[in-house]
């Protein structure tokens, strides 16, 4: 997943732009090395608490409220447009 493998590599740049180093932010995050490396390349085996938690280091986890935002759901709102429409037809 491309969004995920850039989310990986835009907190590894901001750890490196930080000047910390790989056991540095490990242990700020509470896992291991390894496990921060495959976070930096985007793996979707890692959780979402260590993706969350990275976000919070770097000061931007208040972007995560707006993740799934239901007001940016353009597809749930195209379906509940569909089917008030059937229902207007049916009722007419």
């Amino acid at each position: 997943m491309a969004a995920l493998r850039k989310l990986g590599a835009d907190l590894g740049l901001a750890r490196k732009r930080r000047k910390q180093s790989l056991r540095a932010w490990a242990a700020r995050l509470e896992v291991s090395v390894p496990t921060l490396m495959k976070m930096e390349k985007g793996d979707a085996a890692v959780s979402i608490g260590v993706y969350a938690t990275a976000l919070w280091i770097v000061g931007r986890h208040e972007a995560l409220s707006a993740v799934a935002d239901p007001k940016e759901d353009v597809a749930a709102l195209e379906n509940e447009v569909n089917l008030a429409t059937q229902r207007h037809r049916r009722a007419v």
